[in-house]
């Protein structure tokens, strides 16, 4: 856990995987740490990197979809930090799915064709494609599961106003399809995906990460076709190998149930995993970057000055 003192620090807030500090009530400092979770669980070792890994990902997939809807994102002053703008968030996540995959596919196997009130057709086998993406939000929990709700909730509930709704709904596809581009130019498909969104007086934007393999889920392209012909698993480069790691050891979350050991060849082979999956989406070797916590604290300091300056 980071333990900066920050000019002007306003409030403080430990996650499952980020720190995140509140600069004058206005800028957000994220600290995206090495600490994994699943199930709502952090796990009780570290993955060397993936801090690293998550930031990048999503300050370049950022950059890549801000003509499609403006964002938090300011400055990355270091390798696992980025500095933004504090937005009063919506209490739902925007969940994309392209394929039958996960808990989507887990409520299609029991029988249901219904998911978070979108209609799912017949005949589907897992790791299908939809017709089209499908949007299945959920709740964002303080704490515990996020709930899956529909369209109709949300507005009927007033957690989220029709005409923002509908904006954010137009984001989440626009920001789906091009990520499916630019996975597709990497050989890879964009499976699902979730998207969270704020407002600053009556403007929108896009906040937290967005395409890493924390949020969302890959196959690779090469061989899909052959493999859901056979009925075989998808290659994927996401966090759901972990997940299946748990469930393979008897874990879910559930109330009784203890985490797994993690021995180093099991945490050495998550780390590579993630390193993977950016030089894969991004194109482009992974490099290792090592800071003190006084170089990091002193890089964000200097990057609150200068936003300070420029706003």
């Amino acid at each position: 856990m980071s333990d900066f003192k920050l000019p002007f620090q306003t409030n403080f807030y430990k996650g499952k995987v980020r720190d995140v500090y509140t600069v004058r009530d206005k800028l957000l400092v994220m600290i995206a740490s090495d600490r994994i979770s699943a199930f709502d669980v952090i796990l009780p070792k570290t993955i060397p990197y993936k801090g690293q890994v998550l930031n990048q990902i999503a300050a370049y997939m950022l950059d890549a979809t801000k003509d499609i809807c403006p964002n938090w994102l300011l400055q990355i002053p270091a390798p696992n930090v980025a500095i933004g703008k504090k937005c009063d968030p919506f209490r739902v996540e925007m969940v994309v799915r392209g394929n039958l995959t996960g808990h989507a596919w887990r409520t299609y196997a029991s029988g249901s064709r219904k998911l978070c009130g979108v209609n799912l057709q017949e005949g589907l086998k897992e790791n299908d494609f939809f017709t089209s993406p499908v949007i299945t939000p959920s709740t964002k929990a303080t704490s515990g599961h996020d709930e899956d709700i529909s369209r109709e909730e949300i507005i009927k509930n007033g957690l989220v106003e029709k005409e923002d709704y509908e904006k954010i709904e137009a984001y989440s596809l626009g920001l789906f399809a091009r990520g499916k581009e630019i996975a597709a130019a990497r050989g890879l498909i964009l499976v699902d995906t979730k998207y969270e969104f704020g407002k600053i007086g009556n403007d929108i934007y896009l906040m937290d990460e967005i395409h890493t393999p924390d949020s969302s889920r890959y196959f690779y392209a090469a061989g899909y076709e052959a493999r859901q012909a056979k009925g075989e698993k998808q290659k994927q480069l996401s966090k759901e190998f972990v997940r299946e790691w748990l469930i393979e050891n008897n874990f879910m979350g559930k109330e009784g149930q203890a985490v797994p050991n993690m021995n180093d060849e099991w945490i050495t082979t998550i780390r590579n995993r993630y390193i993977e999956l950016y030089e894969k989406l991004i194109g482009e070797k992974f490099v290792t970057q090592h800071l003190s916590d006084g170089e990091t604290e002193t890089r964000i300091i200097s990057g609150l000055q200068k936003l300070e300056v420029s706003l």
